[in-house]
C-alpha cells in the first residue's frame, strides 16, 4: 500500500485536470451518488452489513461491527493492494520493458483476469486491459454484456497492429508470437 503514500508526479495531475468526464458529469444517476457519497456509504456499506447479523442470527453489535465491517474492510484493502502490487513485481514484461508493471498469471487466475499490468499500463486506453481478455478478464466480459444490452458504448481497443509493433519494439521478448519467432530462428 506504499504507492498510495507517494505523491502524484506533477505530470500526472496535469494530465489527469485534462480528462474529459463531461458524460460523467452530465449523468444524473452518477452525480447523485458523488453528491451523496458519505450517507449512501454510511447506510449501505456500514449500517446494513453491522445490523443484518444483528437482527438475523443475535450477533453482538460490537461482535458485528468489527467482524462484519472492520475485518471485511481491512481484507478487501489488502487483497486489492496486494493485486496490484504483486502484477507489478512478479511477471513477465511482454508489451513494455521499459515499466514496472508486469504479467502475472497467478494474479490473472486468481482474480479472473486483472493480472495483466504491462498490458494495461503499455495501453491504458484499451478496455480490454488485455489483448487475450474474451479468454481470463471477467470485467471484460461483463463490460462487453453491458454493451449488448446498450449500457455500455464506444468501447475503444488497441489494435493489434499496434500491440504488435509496441511489443516488438519494447517488449522482452515473453509474448507468444515473438518467443515463437525467436524458437524457430
Amino acid at each position: 500500500m506504499g504507492w498510495l503514500l507517494t505523491k502524484k508526479h506533477p505530470l500526472v495531475l496535469q494530465k489527469g485536470r485534462t480528462v474529459d468526464v463531461s458524460d460523467l458529469l452530465s449523468d444524473k444517476l452518477i452525480m447523485f451518488q458523488h453528491k451523496y457519497y458519505i450517507p449512501l456509504y454510511v447506510f449501505w456499506g456500514v449500517l446494513v452489513p453491522i445490523m443484518i447479523p444483528i437482527y438475523l442470527w443475535d450477533e453482538k453489535p460490537w461482535v458485528s461491527f468489527f467482524t462484519v465491517y472492520c475485518l471485511r474492510y481491512v481484507v478487501v484493502l489488502h487483497f486489492t493492494w496486494s493485486v496490484n502490487s504483486v502484477a507489478h513485481l512478479f511477471g513477465n514484461k511482454p508489451y513494455d520493458k521499459r515499466i514496472y508493471p508486469v504479467e502475472s498469471a497467478l494474479v490473472s487466475w486468481i482474480t479472473f483476469g486483472e493480472g495483466t499490468h504491462n498490458y494495461h499500463h503499455a495501453f491504458p486506453w484499451d478496455y480490454r486491459v488485455s489483448e487475450f481478455s474474451t479468454l481470463i478478464s471477467l470485467t471484460t466480459r461483463i463490460i462487453d454484456l453491458l454493451a449488448y444490452f446498450g449500457l455500455v458504448y464506444d468501447r475503444k481497443t488497441a489494435s493489434q497492429r499496434v500491440v504488435h509493433g509496441h511489443l516488438k519494439r519494447h517488449g522482452d521478448g515473453t509474448h507468444p508470437i515473438i518467443a515463437e519467432k525467436n524458437i524457430k530462428g
